[in-house]
């Protein structure tokens, strides 16, 4: 992976550039628009963790994980999670390893924070990024969110 390729805290100076990524056209049905991520980070701000994907100064991504979220929302703090809530890597840009880049960043922030597991959401089908996951070592959990695959990876 080129050594130009970093997370940018979404500010002011970089939101229009943030909500310009655009995944193709195909895929638009399988994850939020970012605006939408932008928003739910707006009302979720103690957990959610927005950051755009720049190569070389330009978006070619953007990803939003959850840090240590009660995963039941009973508020009983047995099922504390953190992980990839969203990933929209730009139409033009995608098979050139931008995705792994963002799932390797957000195991890093959890690891840093202590954690030892990675948990992520995705629709399964044909159209969808299961495959991607699998290759990367997320394993499917038995659980659904909504009509969404639960995949976790471990944290060494």
């Amino acid at each position: 992976m080129p050594n130009t390729l970093r997370l940018e805290e979404i500010t002011p100076d970089n939101m229009d550039a943030a909500i310009g990524v655009r995944v193709r056209p195909e895929q638009e049905h399988l994850v939020a628009p970012v605006v939408k991520s932008l928003a739910e980070a707006y009302v979720h701000p103690t957990t959610a963790w927005p950051r755009l994907i720049l190569d070389d100064g330009r978006p070619v991504g953007f990803l939003m994980a959850f840090l240590g979220i009660d995963w039941l929302g009973d508020g009983s703090g047995t099922d504390i999670r953190s992980g990839l809530w969203r990933l929209n890597i730009a139409a033009g840009a995608q098979g050139r390893g931008y995705g792994r880049f963002a799932v390797e960043s957000v195991a890093a922030e959890i690891r840093s924070r202590g954690g030892t597991r990675m948990t992520t959401t995705w629709h399964p089908g044909k159209d969808g990024p299961e495959d991607f996951y699998l290759r990367l070592g997320f394993r499917p959990t038995g659980e659904t969110s909504g009509s969404q695959t639960v995949g976790e990876l471990d944290l060494p």
